[in-house]
């Protein structure tokens, strides 16, 4: 237990530091549908775009022991414009601004210098000291820099100056201005990335922790000194051009909204992890103040939210003000409470995903219908279909635990309805985004709805000469036809012990099966009189 004692391990970088760092925790489209109620009273929903669109799972028990910490009263991001600060703090903004002036006169800032530079050149008034690209004087974005500092520094300006001072000197030392050119790979693109913003408009970072449960990309970062350097360069690299995005302008976005993915965290004993991410924790407090917006911590295991308990009261308000902690059951729901669901990835429960790599056919602002599924309820989506066509239609679920499955009804009473999708449960581990298509050639409504369907199974012969004659005669059908067959009925019926083929099972009647080959214009072959199985190639 001593890793986990906060005498003995330094505490996540997003607990102590409120900055941007990978911590180790100790460690043709569809028109709109009307929506129907099977269960209970349902409100039609408006018409949305896909963007829009927020549903609702169903809830579901977490058996997390440790309760999930009670939020603090949410923290507010200052304003940054002139007018808006108090009197103390403008006056501690002027005194500041004297100051670092002061500084520049008496040379203080020799160490910027370049070995090939006369230190006369660097301090120079005509010369600019710079941070993240910003000029530190004689510039409208130079009080926003300034205030950060300040305000780490409780307003307390000696102290403010001499952290920036610390700060310029710490990046000359890790030499920042080269390393954002640095080529460090792409191996930890999917453990730090940016994704959308927040409904303030703050761009979004995404630490993924469960990333290193890959034994070989934590080896490869993690194994010895060396590659925890490249590690802690690479993710100062990641930061540094991040806050060269940002608009340091009075009254721009100048903070980052970071989501902190704890599911599969390697937990408290990767001792490697802790050793990068401590010292990863101290550059971070020192020398990038006031950079985040907001820390939210997703899929939150119970021994995390009891390490938090634990450590928290050696918080400030401040910092504990900007945390927000979600389990599992409640991730989807925490997200939007900040972003909206076209900001957040698919992964986690949201709309936004790469068109490159997923379905071209709809973007997140065509219509779409919201349906809102309640626990232990049913909503079905109906959509009129006028004319014979090919139907294409797309599913994204804001959230997990919900059922999902697709009919088409024809209006001719004396056909069948065709099942094209059977009800299925949906989680994480599921396509995000379900895509489907139906070439309609009757008239009817297409209905996309959450529940379970049974069917019957069609009877074989009994006798054991019948059984034998329908083998045979399956077996000559799959000899004798290329392509792909399909199968109705049990066929364990009609089966001898140890004799297989391979074949693919269609739950559905004999006749909404033949008249679906009808329609489709496939070769049928009917065995076994009414009762047995139809088979079509393709």
């Amino acid at each position: 237990m001593a890793d986990d004692s906060p005498t003995t391990a330094s505490p996540p970088p997003e607990m102590a530091s409120e900055q941007p760092i990978l911590s180790h925790p100790p460690p043709s489209p569809p028109p709109p549908g009307s929506v129907t109620e099977k269960e209970t009273p349902f409100s039609p929903p408006s018409t949305t775009t896909i963007g829009q669109v927020i549903e609702q799972p169903e809830k579901s028990i977490s058996n997390q022991p440790t309760k999930t910490p009670e939020p603090m009263p949410s923290f507010k991001e200052e304003s940054n414009q002139i007018k808006d600060l108090s009197a103390p703090e403008k006056k501690s903004l002027d005194d500041f601004k004297h100051i670092l002036q002061e500084a520049i006169t008496k040379k203080e800032f020799t160490f910027l210098a370049k070995p090939e530079e006369p230190i006369s050149e660097i301090t120079s008034p005509r010369e600019e000291i710079s941070i993240w690209g910003i000029p530190l004087l004689k510039d409208e974005r130079t009080d926003v820099i300034l205030l950060k500092f300040l305000r780490a520094r409780d307003f307390k300006v000696k102290d403010s100056f001499t952290m920036l001072k610390d700060t310029l000197q710490w990046r000359q030392t890790f030499n920042i201005d080269s390393l954002l050119d640095e080529n460090l790979g792409d191996d930890l693109e999917k453990v730090v990335f940016m994704h959308g913003f927040d409904k303030e408009g703050h761009p979004v970072c995404y630490n993924v922790y469960g990333e290193f449960q890959n034994k070989e990309l934590y080896q490869k970062t993690f194994s010895d000194g060396e590659t925890r350097l490249k590690f802690l360069r690479w993710r100062i690299q990641f930061l540094e051009r991040s806050i060269r995005k940002l608009d340091f302008t009075p009254g721009g976005v100048n903070t980052i909204f970071q989501i902190n993915d704890l599911k599969n965290s390697p937990g408290p004993a990767k001792t490697e992890l802790r050793l990068a991410t401590t010292q990863a924790l101290h550059l971070l407090q020192d020398n990038y103040p006031e950079f985040v917006a907001k820390q939210v911590f997703i899929n939150a295991p119970w021994w995390y939210l009891a390490f938090y308990t634990m450590i928290s009261p050696f918080m400030t308000q401040r910092t504990k003000s900007k945390f927000v902690f979600a389990s599992s059951a409640k991730t989807p729901e925490t997200l939007f409470k900040y972003v909206t669901p076209e900001h957040v990835p698919i992964q986690y429960g949201g709309l936004s995903l790469d068109y490159c790599d997923c379905n071209p056919e709809f973007t997140i602002d065509d219509p779409a219908s919201v349906v809102t599924v309640k626990p232990a309820t049913k909503q079905t989506v109906e959509i009129i279909v006028n004319e014979k066509c090919v139907f294409v239609w797309e599913l994204r679920v804001v959230g997990w635990e919900v059922s999902y499955g697709a009919e088409f009804v024809p209006n001719n009473e004396d056909l069948y309805t065709i099942i094209i999708q059977k009800a299925k449960k949906m989680t994480q581990s599921d396509e995000p985004v379900i895509s489907h298509s139906f070439k309609i050639s009757e008239i009817g409504k297409w209905s996309d709805m959450s529940e379970k369907i049974a069917f019957a199974n069609i009877c074989g012969p009994q006798s054991v000469t019948d059984k034998d004659k329908v083998w045979e005669d399956l077996l000559k059908i799959k000899r004798d036809r290329r392509g792909a067959w399909i199968y109705m009925g049990d066929f364990k019926v009609v089966r001898r012990s140890g004799e297989r083929v391979n074949s693919h099972f269609c739950a559905r009647s004999a006749f909404a099966f033949n008249h679906f080959i009808f329609e489709a214009g496939f070769t049928n072959h009917r065995m076994g009189g009414n009762k047995f199985t139809f088979f079509f190639r393709l």
